[in-house]
């Protein structure tokens, strides 16, 4: 049996789920690491407004320390020089200055895990590096991606990736199940706003609750701006935090999952709600977009939608038998292949496998 991993990740945030979808990835990523014995340090800049709305402080499955600026993680170096591997994470505050430091530190194994992939590629396309510097790719060892398909040929081709490895994002299925609640809205949608996902927002679900007035509508997350006209059947709540997720998933007849605009043009680039709402077994409406169907098939395990009139008869016309087939096939494919245990053991493969050749080179 391989001997467990100590392993130091650089992340956005793992202590508030404010307003991004990377804590709850990292979470579930995390207490698989966990449950499979390997130690996690993770550090996180200390930035007032995830200070300020912390709802995991003290996680119980890794050790989790904060860092006041990149030059601050120089008393980190002995864990850092000494871990198995080290992954810095995208959008980290200053993440190129901090990558720059933590190469400089000479970990064993330097990786990058990027959770917005096509988002990191446009960006460095239009020559922006906030959080990473084109001229770094090389610098990893593995380039650990959100998205798989063609978007891995295309890290290594156009920007210079060593080897680039899908990691999808995970669920924690201990945390996401069917609570066996009584439905209380016909569509929901949890999601920060962003402004490439509202016209999608506008046409799959709010005007579907004009054209069903008489059918109850939910629309959950953060930042959304205040002269958005909601329709009089869709609630608004303004913050969800992570353990009122499967509650809010089981209480809906159908859950609405809307994707980034360079997400969909990459393709291959399932969101973390995408496996939550699986893992609750309700049948999710989604928007297209190329490699979806490698990952949950269209009319038995999700349904894609691509105008309102379509999101208007599934919730008119389809059966409540048909309703939960669809919603259990997706629990299935998630309880299969997209579990936190799951992610944890592609993870460890894949470091250990890289690590192991690197030894061998050097000897």
């Amino acid at each position: 049996m391989s001997r467990p991993l100590s392993i130091v990740i650089l992340g956005l945030t793992l202590s508030s789920s404010w307003g991004n979808g990377h804590a709850t990835t990292y979470r579930a990523l995390l207490r698989g690491l966990r449950a499979e014995g390997h130690e996690v340090l993770f550090l996180e800049r200390d930035v007032p407004w995830y200070a300020d709305s912390r709802d995991l402080p003290d996680p119980d499955f890794c050790r989790l320390a904060y860092y006041e600026a990149f030059a601050d993680l120089d008393r980190f170096k002995p864990a850092i020089r000494n871990a198995d591997a080290v992954i810095v994470g995208s959008y980290v505050p200053d993440g190129a200055e901090v990558i720059d430091r933590v190469a400089e530190m000479g970990p064993r194994l330097l990786c990058f895990y990027d959770i917005d992939t096509p988002v990191t590629m446009a960006a460095l396309k239009r020559g922006e590096e906030a959080f990473l510097a084109r001229r770094q790719m090389p610098l990893f060892d593995i380039y650990l991606s959100f998205s798989g398909g063609k978007v891995l040929d295309r890290l290594e081709r156009e920007f210079g990736a060593r080897r680039a490895e899908a990691l999808y994002c995970s669920v924690d299925a201990d945390a996401y199940a069917p609570t066996g609640e009584p439905a209380r809205w016909d569509l929901g949608y949890l999601g920060t706003y962003s402004p490439d996902r509202q016209p999608v927002l506008e046409r799959l679900l709010i005007e579907p609750a004009r054209r069903l007035p008489e059918k109850r509508f939910v629309v959950a997350g953060a930042q959304y701006p205040a002269d958005i006209q909601w329709p009089p059947n869709v609630e608004r709540i303004a913050h969800l935090p992570p353990e009122a997720h499967a509650s809010f998933y089981s209480r809906q007849r159908f859950t609405l999952n809307v994707t980034r605009a360079d997400m969909v043009a990459a393709g291959w680039s399932p969101s973390v709600r995408l496996f939550e709402a699986g893992a609750c077994a309700v049948p999710i409406i989604s928007d297209r977009w190329e490699g979806i169907e490698e990952i949950f098939a269209d009319g038995e395990s999700i349904l894609l939608a691509d105008d309102s009139g379509a999101v208007v008869r599934m919730i008119r016309q389809m059966s409540d038998e048909k309703r939960r087939a669809i919603g259990a096939a997706a629990r299935d494919r998630v309880a299969s292949g997209h579990t936190g245990a799951v992610r944890a053991r592609e993870f460890a493969r894949v470091l250990r496998e890289v690590g192991n050749a690197l030894l061998a080179k050097a000897v």
